[in-house]
C-alpha cells in the first residue's frame, strides 16, 4: 500500500485554487489564514489506488459556509479572473444539519471542475446517553480524526504540506492489515452512535477487510443491540443495508450480520414481533452461501453451465436484479415466521 498520494491534474488545480483562496482570506481584516485538508473516504480511496470524484474539505478556523462565501468573493476579484474564471465554482448549496440523516453539522456542497465538494469545519463531538446526535464544537485535526467511525476513514491530506496525516496512529497500519477498527473504544463508539455497527459491516464488505476482534465483541454485545433499537430509525437501517447489498460483496455483509448475532436487531418490524427463531437463523447461511455460489458459478458450456446461464439471464440480467436477489435472500428467515393479523383501527 502506498503512503503518498499522487494528485490528478484536476485535483492539483483544485488544491492550488483552495490554497490561493486560503492565502486570500489571510489578507482580510478579522480573519486568519485557514488550513485545509482533504478528509476521510477520498484519502482512503486514493491510498488504495481508487479514484474518487467526491471530496470532503476540512477547515480548521471557520465554517464551510464562511469559507465558501469567501471563495466566491475571491473568484469575483478582477485579478483572479485570468487564472480562475468565475465559472470554475458551481452554485453553493447549504445543507442544514439533519441528525436523523447522519448530517450532524451544517455543510456547504458545491461542484468545482467537475468534482463534488463538501466544505465543513473540523469538529469535536460530545454525546449524551439518550441520543446518537452529538453536541458539536470546533475541534483540532486530532479531535476530528478520533470522532470518525474507522481508522482507515480518519486520515487527512494536508493541502499545505501535501502529506497524509494519520492522527489516530493506526490508519496506515489498519489499511495494511485490512482491518476495520474504531479510533476510540469500540463499545463506547457503538453505544454513542449504534449506526456505526452497520457502517463497520458496510466498509468491511466493500473493502473486503476483516473487523477487529475487539470491535466484533462490542458489535455482538446485547447492550449495543438494545441501544441500536432505541436510537436508529428504520430509514437509516434501510439506507445502510441497501448500500451493503448493492456493494461488491453482499455475501460478506450478510455473513457478518449472521455471525455477530445482529439479524434480529437489523431486520425487525415495527409491531414488535420477535422474528425468526434461533433454529431458523441457524439455517440462513445456506441461503446466502447458495446465492453466492450461483452468482459466482463458472459456466463451462456443459448442461449445468447452460442451465445456470439461462437462469441468470432471466433472474439476473442487470445490477438491479442482482440487488433484488440479495434483498430477498436477506429476508429468507422471515419466510417461516407466522404473523399475527393486526386488527383494523376502530376509527
Amino acid at each position: 500500500m502506498q503512503k503518498k498520494i499522487e494528485l490528478s491534474e484536476q485535483e492539483t488545480t483544485l488544491r492550488q485554487l483552495l490554497l490561493d483562496v486560503s492565502d486570500y482570506i489571510g489578507t482580510l481584516d478579522g480573519y486568519s489564514r485557514p488550513q485545509l485538508r482533504f478528509t476521510g473516504g477520498w484519502v482512503r480511496d486514493k491510498l488504495l489506488g481508487v479514484g474518487s470524484k467526491d471530496i470532503d474539505i476540512g477547515i480548521d478556523s471557520m465554517t464551510g459556509f464562511q469559507f465558501g462565501t469567501l471563495m466566491n468573493q475571491y473568484l469575483e476579484q478582477p485579478e483572479t479572473q485570468a487564472t480562475y474564471p468565475k465559472s470554475v465554482l458551481g452554485k453553493l448549496a447549504k445543507i442544514e444539519a439533519n441528525p436523523e440523516k447522519s448530517k450532524h453539522l451544517e455543510t456547504i456542497t458545491t461542484k468545482i471542475m467537475g468534482l463534488e465538494i463538501d466544505l465543513v469545519n473540523l469538529r469535536k463531538e460530545t454525546y449524551t446517553q439518550d441520543s446518537r446526535n452529538p453536541q458539536m464544537e470546533f475541534g483540532t485535526p486530532e479531535d476530528d480524526a478520533l470522532r470518525r467511525d474507522a481508522t482507515v476513514n480518519a486520515m487527512f491530506y494536508n493541502l499545505d504540506s501535501a502529506e497524509v496525516e494519520d492522527f489516530t496512529g493506526r490508519g496506515f497500519k489498519d489499511m495494511e492489515r485490512g482491518v476495520i477498527k474504531t479510533p476510540l473504544s469500540p463499545y463506547q463508539t457503538f453505544k454513542d452512535d449504534p449506526l456505526r455497527v452497520l457502517r463497520a459491516i458496510r466498509f468491511a464488505s466493500r473493502l473486503e477487510y476483516s473487523i477487529d476482534e475487539e470491535d466484533e465483541q462490542a458489535m455482538s454485545d446485547t447492550g449495543i443491540h438494545e441501544e441500536f433499537k432505541l436510537k436508529i430509525t428504520r430509514e437509516r437501517v434501510g439506507i445502510e443495508v441497501t448500500k451493503m447489498l448493492r456493494g461488491p460483496n453482499p455475501h460478506q455483509a450478510l455473513h457478518l450480520i449472521d455471525r455477530l448475532g445482529l439479524y434480529k436487531t437489523i431486520f425487525t418490524i415495527p409491531d414488535g414481533e420477535s422474528g425468526p427463531s434461533t433454529e431458523i437463523l441457524s439455517q440462513w447461511q445456506k441461503a446466502y452461501d447458495c446465492l453466492r455460489a450461483f452468482v459466482d458459478a463458472e459456466t463451462n458450456g456443459d448442461d449445468t453451465g447452460n442451465a445456470v446461464s439461462t437462469i441468470r439471464s432471466i433472474l439476473m440480467s442487470n445490477p438491479k436484479d442482482i440487488y433484488s436477489m440479495w434483498l430477498l435472500c436477506a429476508f429468507v428467515p422471515w419466510a417461516k415466521v407466522s404473523h399475527t393479523a393486526q386488527k383494523p383501527n376502530a376509527r
